[in-house]
Formats: structure tokens, sequence, C-alpha cells
């Protein structure tokens, strides 16, 4: 299915790694133009040629401190001068975990500037670029624990179903523009979260941090709340999902909050 991306521009945040580099290559494989924002300029740099190996006419990496307003305004600045206008932004940034007894009000203020408050910024700025487009999608990463809570990550939970209301609200007022606007939940995912953060306790646990399914075992033990499937998702296969959600093919999905978790939710 050709989902019209050939030449289409876009922005991917913390497209560097995890699901936001699975994101920014299949956009590439299917022949958009790619920015990808983050912190390290290596990171970057390795991602833009994989990106050009992968089929994208022109991809670039634009160092972006998510925290910061201004560097969040010179990296879309950025986009406008080498492209003039925008069809894509997907927006996968968000803070780290903890629980509410670990958090005083700065580590509140810090996962909502982080998780909340980038998005935000990402899209004001982003704007004038995606009118200025003759088609344009927006996709923000929610989580799928604003359907099912966890204790570890009160703070990101919060700032993650803020960008969700924040996704449904825009869907309503871009609408006459013609911009859509979907957010995704995805659920466990095989990144670095697991094979680099808890590679230690899994190891300990005799688990492979890397397989799904022992990620998976992990989480039914820890959390008791595993996916339907048996196994935890990786990161192409979130990718799919925004990679339509994006792409000029999806003409009539906006304001939803599509779940990619392997069957644990059903909200």
């Amino acid at each position: 299915m050709d989902l019209g991306l050939a030449d289409a521009t876009a922005v991917v945040t913390g497209g560097s790694k995890g699901m936001g580099r699975a994101v920014a290559e299949i956009l590439a494989t299917d022949g958009a133009k790619v920015a990808v924002m983050a912190r390290g300029r290596e990171a970057l740099d390795e991602t833009a040629s994989a990106l050009v190996a992968a089929g994208s006419p022109d991809a670039v990496g634009i160092s972006v401190d998510m925290t910061d307003p201004n560097s969040i305004a010179a990296g879309f600045a950025e986009v406008g001068d080498r492209w003039g206008s925008l069809n894509i932004l997907v927006h996968t940034i968000g803070p780290a975990a903890g629980r509410f007894e670990q958090l005083d009000d700065s580590g509140w203020d810090a996962a909502f500037s982080l998780g909340t408050m980038s998005a935000v910024r990402s899209v004001r700025v982003a704007l004038p670029l995606l009118r200025a487009a003759p088609w344009a999608r927006v996709v923000f990463f929610s989580a799928h624990s604003i359907q099912r809570q966890s204790p570890i990550l009160v703070a990101y939970t919060a700032s993650k179903a803020a960008v969700t209301s924040i996704a449904k609200n825009l869907a309503k007022s871009l609408a006459p523009d013609g911009i859509l606007v979907n957010a995704v939940c995805p659920g466990s995912i095989v990144t670095a979260s697991f094979t680099e953060n808890l590679k230690d306790i899994f190891a300990a646990e005799g688990l492979d941090p890397t397989d799904p399914t022992d990620v998976m075992t992990w989480i039914d033990r820890t959390f008791h709340q595993p996916a339907d499937l048996g196994r935890a998702g990786l990161p192409d296969e979130v990718a799919s999902l925004v990679a339509y959600l994006a792409s000029k093919r999806n003409g009539y999905v906006t304001g939803a909050c599509v779940n990619a978790d392997g069957g644990s939710d059903f909200v």
C-alpha cells in the first residue's frame, strides 16, 4: 500500500533511538525527507546517515533540547529554512519514571516540561510550516499507562494524559486546516528502557531483556499486567501504525488515541 510518503517532509522528535528511531526509519524507507531532533550530536549524525541509506532523499539530525523553548524554536526554524513547509510532525518525547513520594515540585515541573510542554512548544512553532504544506499530520506519543496506571510512572503518566487531551483538542481546532492529529499509546515495547536500564535486574532473574517474551514475563511478575499476546512489542510494530496515521493515505482518522499494546487494554 502506497502511503503517499515519497518526498513528504517529516520531523521526528526523539528520533535517534528507540521508537522514535523506528518511526524515522520507516518514513525514510518510504521516501520521506526526515529531520530527527535529539540532543546527542554523534547519535544524530549516525541516524541521519542511516536514514539516507534507507531511502530518504534528504535526512538531517538537528540538536534540540526539548526542555528549552528557544532550542525548540531554533530547531524548527532550521526545518523551515531547509524545506519551507512540513507534512509530518511525530513527537515521541517523554519524561523519566518516578514514584509519588520520590517527586518534589521540581520533579513534577521537569516531568511536565519534558513530557507535555515539549509537545505544546513543538506544535506551536511547527504550525506555520504545517499550514504551509498541501497536507499535514501530527502524531503524539502518549502511553499505555494513561489507561492502566503504574505507581512508578505517576508524573510520566500525568504528563502523557495531558498530551492525549491536547491531541484531541488540536484535532478539533486544526480540522478546518485539514491537519489531522492523533495520539498513539504504546504498551510494553522492547527499547533501551529494558535492554539497557534493566539488564542487571533481568540477568538476576535469568531473563533476556532483548527477548519480547522474557520482557513480558518480567512485567507479569512485577506489575501483574501482562499483554494478551504474551510478549512485549517491538519498535517497528509501533512505527508501522504511526506511519499510517502520519501519512497522506490517512484521510479520516483524527482525534484518536490508538493502542499498540498487544491487547493489554481495550478502552
